[in-house]
């Protein structure tokens, strides 16, 4: 439950863990038909939080009752004051939308940028100022079955394994438009995907580093953290890990194929990784744990830089450090990348 008072410039919230994390955040209230940005924590009690309203960009907060926290905080890439274009990349399955934001001057550097699994490209809005300022042209894009972008023919997200086309359709864009150096970037399934793409693009040799944003680097891991939240029995998440791999299963998966779950897990593919990553995490992320991020960064040290966060929660780093994550990201582009 959420009020708000105009007055004061406050909203009060139902407590919860995410209505108290510190930083700035979006409220998205009346079924998602008003959108309002809230900035600190101002008080709390037992049963509520308290926060600053930053701005309130539609909808009429005084009336709202229900509302959810996210991270996105931008709406658009015109909020940034730069040129952009929306541009459509041919997949094999169809044109999908994308938004461009050139850099100040042409270097052939590119950052593409892939969202997270039943979110949008506006979720990667956050990282367009710390690669503009680093001579970076992004290109934030979407992928099968986003509400603006192509179905797949049954539908289903791959977890990476599907997606990664859309990511090399991607690059062959950038490339036609004069990328020479990219860095893919992946929040949470967009890191499993981007690491699809290095591992099984032929257009991977332009790729010069990744960066992931509390990325899923084992399904397996991800997806048994996830049964216990739901509570579900040890069996349970059993049974469905080995559905999901399995062809005989696709009419109770829905799935027009089986996700290879092994060719997920880069903790066991560590040895196949030879860009540098730079990789950010929270250690209670809450829904993608952080075990697999760790593992592999301690399993590949030669080529992971790790920045290990706390209290962030998942894809809220930027949200809750936005100093220490731009900061992270430039060092890492001056230093590793060049």
């Amino acid at each position: 439950m959420i009020s708000a008072d105009s007055a004061a410039g406050t909203v009060t919230l139902s407590r919860s863990a995410d209505a108290l994390l510190p930083g700035d955040y979006s409220l998205w209230f009346s079924g998602g038909t008003g959108h309002a940005r809230l900035g600190e924590v101002l008080g709390e009690t037992d049963v509520s939080v308290t926060r600053r309203v930053i701005a309130v960009d539609f909808g009429d907060l005084a009336k709202a009752r229900r509302g959810r926290l996210s991270g996105w905080f931008y709406l658009g890439p015109e909020e940034f004051g730069h040129p952009f274009t929306e541009v459509r990349i041919e997949t094999e399955l169809g044109p999908s939308p994308a938004w461009l934001v050139p850099a100040e001057k042409s270097s052939g550097r590119w950052v593409i940028q892939v969202h997270g699994r039943a979110v949008s490209r506006e979720e990667t809005l956050r990282a367009i100022p710390v690669f503009r300022d680093a001579g970076y042209t992004s290109l934030l894009i979407s992928y099968r079955n986003d509400p603006d972008a192509p179905a797949s023919l049954d539908g289903r997200y791959g977890l990476g394994d599907t997606e990664w086309h859309d990511v090399e359709a991607a690059l062959r864009f950038a490339v036609d438009n004069g990328a020479t150096d990219v860095v893919l970037m992946g929040w949470s399934m967009g890191g499993a995907t981007v690491l699809q793409a290095v591992t099984r693009s032929e257009l991977a040799g332009v790729v010069r580093g990744i960066v992931l944003d509390s990325p899923v680097v084992d399904w397996v891991t991800a997806l048994r953290y996830q049964g216990e939240l739901r509570n579900l029995p040890n069996p349970v998440r059993s049974a469905v890990l080995v559905l999901i791999g399995k062809n005989w299963a696709r009419r109770l998966t829905g799935q027009l194929a089986p996700i290879d779950l092994p060719r997920l897990n880069f903790v066991r593919r560590s040895g196949e990784l030879h860009l540098p990553i730079l990789l950010m995490h929270s250690d209670d992320d809450g829904f993608v744990p952080a075990t697999a991020s760790r593992a592999l960064a301690e399993a590949r040290p030669d080529i992971v830089t790790y920045e290990a966060f706390t209290v962030a929660a998942h894809t809220k780093l930027w949200n809750y450090d936005r100093d220490r994550w731009n900061t992270a990201i430039a060092r890492w582009l001056t230093r590793v990348v060049g």
